[in-house]
C-alpha cells in the first residue's frame, strides 16, 4: 500500500507492506541525504513481512518535493510526528530510521508510543569530530533501542558506543551499510544480518514484552 500523509511541511509518502497475522509493526524513515530506497530499508521491507512484522517506510516531505537535504532536526521531528498521527501504527510498534532518521526516532519514539527504536547507522558524531557527540539522544530514548552499526562507520564505530548498548555490528560496513569486495561477509549477507538482528530483537524485546 502506498499513500500520501499530510505534514506541516507538505505531504510525506508512506509505503506499507502488511504481514499476515502481524506480531508487530516497524515504521522507519531515511537519513538526511538519502531516501527509502536505501538497501537496508528495502531489505527490511522485503523480508520482515514474511516473518510477521509489518513494515512502513516513510519518505519525508523534502524528499517527496525533490530536495536533496533535510531541514533542521526540529522539523524532521515535526514531520515524523505528523506521519505517525496520520497512520496510527498498530501496537506493538517500533519507530526506526537510518542516520538522521535514527536520531529523530530516538528523540520522539517514546512520546509517540513506540515500544522500541531501531537505529540504523546511528550518527554518534560527525566524521572526525568525536567531541560533537549525539550520545544524549540515544541514551534519552526511554524505550529499548537496537543500534545496527557498520564496523567501519566514520560517524561512530561500534567500539565507540558505551557498554550496555544493544548493538548489532555489520562487519566492514560503512555508514551506508556498504561492504568492500574484500569483506568476509558479502553485501547480500550483510543485509541479511541486519534483517536477522532486527527480527530477533523485535520478537524478543518488543513483541515478547507486549
Amino acid at each position: 500500500m502506498e499513500k500520501l500523509v499530510a505534514t506541516p511541511q507538505g505531504d510525506a509518502r508512506l509505503i506499507r507492506r502488511t504481514a499476515r497475522g502481524a506480531i508487530a509493526e516497524l515504521v522507519v524513515t531515511h537519513g538526511a541525504g538519502g531516501g527509502i530506497d536505501a538497501p537496508d530499508l528495502v531489505r527490511l521491507a522485503e523480508d520482515l513481512p514474511r516473518n510477521g512484522i509489518t513494515v512502513s517506510r516513510v519518505e519525508m516531505p523534502w524528499r517527496v518535493q525533490g530536495k536533496k537535504l533535510a531541514p533542521r532536526p526540529a522539523l524532521i521531528d515535526e514531520a515524523y510526528r505528523a506521519v505517525l498521527q496520520g497512520v496510527r501504527p498498530k501496537a506493538p510498534f517500533v519507530l526506526g530510521g537510518r542516520s538522521a532518521g535514527a536520531r529523530s526516532a530516538c528523540r520522539i519514539g517514546a512520546e509517540m508510543g513506540a515500544q522500541g527504536v531501531l537505529a540504523l547507522s546511528f550518527p554518534l558524531h560527525p566524521p572526525g569530530r568525536p567531541e560533537k557527540s549525539r550520545l544524549d539522544e540515544l541514551l534519552g530514548a526511554a524505550v529499548p533501542v537496537l543500534v545496527v552499526q557498520g564496523g567501519n562507520d566514520p560517524f561512530g564505530r561500534p567500539e565507540e558506543f558505551p557498554e550496555g548498548t544493544e548493538l548489532a555490528v555489520v562487519p566492514d560496513a560503512d555508514h551506508g551499510m556498504k561492504v568492500p569486495k574484500r569483506a568476509a561477509l558479502d553485501q547480500a549477507g550483510s543485509l541479511g544480518l541486519i534483517v536477522e538482528a532486527t527480527l530477533e530483537w523485535i520478537v524478543r524485546d518488543v513483541a515478547g514484552n507486549r
